[in-house]
């Protein structure tokens, strides 16, 4: 396998940002949506099992969220593991394949978007000069909670049998065969607490991980990531790594995000992403949302002005939000730009 590279990594999102006029659109939720479309998701693998199901489905959905307006879409190996696999009977062979698959689907989804949009890419005319924006793919990897599908990745507490090198060992294969897979970037999303953002840092500056990457931290509050680290420091750990090009939240309740991006830019010069979740509670035993009364909660689109002058550059959805939001995401930050 040859493993993508670019000449400097900070380069890809200086430029892709530039294209885009200063600002971009991530994707949304994938689990609501190929629920919607009536995908099963009753399993250990959770949206990773369409990728042997249903991979038409995702590709739907990645589709959906470009005709939305998303300028990155999200592979969707979030709980794909090679661990999660072989729990199936899947071999490790087969199961770096549907690594593989997750982000050839995402390819794909952007090669049928483009295909149907003519020249496939819509007008930006906020740098005076009319440049197309891109679309990148951003290979998803799931924290070790999201493998263990307890609901941990909501509380960062692995216990004290995991630890730095535990954790590197259980993500390595899997970052590369990611790295090398054709994406333009890794998603490390959801991640809990400052353990596991060292590790994915190391990871990243190993000989043959040459691939630039984001770290995303799901928040409690405005001040720290689930496992009660401050934000501060863990988006110290990921500005100290050449690789990460943005660091940012996501599946956060909106409330928090303004303070949080305000946290951030002390730790951090490098571009802040921001997908929260639609504001409403996960709750690991019964493996549901629970819904918000709060008035952030309702409609944080309306907030998305806020957050872009507060300093987030990239903007989309987390758990249990759509195309829908997307779209209205699209059109804010479209307006912001110009």
């Amino acid at each position: 396998m040859v493993v993508k590279t670019v000449d400097h990594p900070s380069s890809l999102m200086t430029n892709f940002l530039r294209r885009c006029g200063g600002s971009a659109v991530l994707d949304g939720g994938l689990a609501t949506e190929l629920e919607r479309h009536g995908a099963d998701l009753n399993d250990p693998l959770w949206s990773a099992n369409c990728l042997l199901s249903s991979p038409h489905l995702i590709r739907r959905v990645h589709l959906d969220y470009l005709e939305a307006g998303a300028n990155i879409i999200i592979s969707s190996s979030y709980q794909a593991t090679l661990q999660g696999f072989e729990a199936k009977g899947i071999s490790r062979k087969e199961g770096e394949a549907l690594l593989e698959k997750s982000v050839k689907i995402a390819c794909e989804a952007r090669d049928i978007y483009k295909e149907r949009a003519g020249k496939g890419l819509w007008d930006v005319s906020a740098t005076g000069d009319h440049e197309q924006a891109p679309i990148l793919v951003a290979a998803s990897v799931g924290s070790f909670g999201a493998y263990l599908s307890d609901g941990s990745e909501y509380s960062g507490s692995y216990g004290d049998s995991v630890g730095l090198d535990s954790l590197k060992d259980f993500h390595r294969r899997r970052v590369e065969v990611l790295a090398a897979s054709g994406a333009d970037l890794i998603a490390f999303e959801t991640i809990p607490n400052k353990l596991e953002a060292k590790a994915y840092a190391e990871l990243l500056e190993e000989e043959g991980i040459e691939i630039p990457a984001w770290f995303s931290f799901s928040c409690k509050d405005g001040a720290n990531v689930v496992s009660g680290d401050p934000i501060e420091e863990c988006a110290a750990i990921a500005d100290s790594c050449d690789q990460v090009i943005g660091v940012g939240i996501n599946c956060t309740a909106p409330r928090f995000v303004l303070q949080l991006i305000q946290s951030i830019q002390k730790a951090t010069n490098k571009p802040i992403l921001i997908y929260p979740n639609s504001g409403e509670t996960y709750d690991a035993n019964t493996k549901e949302w629970e819904k918000s009364s709060g008035v952030w909660d309702v409609d944080f689109v309306s907030y998305v002005k806020k957050w872009r002058e507060a300093g987030a550059c990239l903007v989309g959805g987390c758990c249990r939000t759509t195309p829908n939001t997307i779209r209205a995401i699209s059109k804010a930050l479209s307006i912001s730009n110009n």
